[in-house]
């Protein structure tokens, strides 16, 4: 059965699968689709059919990849979509077992997401000029972003109804479609105020547009179209930073506050406790003040050791 589909027909059913069955958000089935098409292209050079396929030509597929330079991440990757591929395998009847469960991840060290500094958030929110629509447009949008640690992809796609002013709420659509109400602040929402009624009309005209965030054509302001808008206010601000940096902040800042990591992992969406510990973290000089301040036993005066 399985060699007689095209890897394109495969492929596009796995797709589908990934979508419809697992409920994997779009940008995850389309990078596991990536990588199982690595993979098929390989048994296909190989002459390699796919029922005959089993651990051990994974661990050869592996190997190859290695050889190619890729990162301990990118196999991570590899692997987690070998696994949902085997899954979709086992269950049509072409893999008795799903082989890629035997596959163990490498660990990944992964690096601590850059963070900014109050100050410095401030300080690339206040070069924006609000002299005019789209500048206004661009402060209420980083502003919220950094208000409520959103993705790029959520900030573009967020839609008119899903933003409660007098609540400050909004509903915000996630990774596979998941949704979660986030709150944000006073600014945001003098922000959004200013933009929703007085410019993005402007922006607009007669136009009916469901996202919050439109261009200089009223149209719904694409996910570059705001990283490049960003990349200006990174320049004239001096602070090197990107959009998502501004969720990191977000919250680092929280945790830095007091608020507790499984209500961040709510807000910021993430299925995985472990997700959130990597995108927070506090630097030396935090950590340092916050053992004096709960640990001032510890600290021994100067030239003298209590043993």
């Amino acid at each position: 059965m399985a060699e007689k589909l095209s890897i394109p027909i495969i492929l596009s059913r796995f797709y589908d699968d990934l979508l419809l069955v697992e409920r994997h958000s779009r940008q995850t089935a389309e990078t596991y689709r990536l990588s199982v098409n690595g993979f098929l292209d390989w048994c296909v050079d190989k002459k390699v059919k796919l029922r005959d396929v089993n651990v051990q030509f994974l661990l050869y597929y592996l190997v190859w990849r290695k050889t190619q330079g890729c990162s301990e991440l990118t196999l991570a990757k590899d692997i987690s979509a070998l696994r949902s591929f085997g899954s979709y395998l086992e269950r049509i009847r072409i893999w008795t077992e799903n082989y890629a469960l035997q596959l163990d991840r490498p660990k990944s060290s992964r690096p601590l997401p850059r963070v900014l500094t109050v100050n410095q958030v401030e300080k690339l929110l206040s070069v924006i000029d609000v002299s005019d629509p789209l500048g206004v447009r661009d402060a209420a949008l980083f502003e919220l972003i950094y208000s409520c640690g959103l993705r790029i992809s959520e900030a573009a796609g967020l839609l008119v109804p899903n933003v409660h002013l007098n609540e400050q709420i909004i509903l915000v659509c996630g990774k596979g479609d998941k949704e979660r109400i986030v709150p944000f602040g006073v600014q945001a929402k003098e922000k959004l105020i200013s933009y929703l009624q007085n410019e993005r009309p402007k922006l607009v005209r007669k136009r009916a547009v469901a996202e919050v965030f439109v261009n200089y054509k009223g149209e719904p302001l694409s996910r570059k179209g705001i990283w490049k808008r960003f990349q200006d206010y990174e320049a004239l601000s001096g602070v090197h930073s990107k959009v998502h940096t501004l969720r990191h902040s977000f919250a680092t800042h929280l945790l830095a506050g007091g608020a507790d990591l499984r209500s961040v992992q709510e807000l910021l969406g993430h299925a995985d406790l472990s997700t959130t510990q990597i995108y927070t973290h506090v630097d030396d000089e935090q950590l340092r003040k916050s053992h004096e301040k709960y640990f001032p036993g510890h600290a021994a005066p100067s030239g003298k050791n209590k043993g």
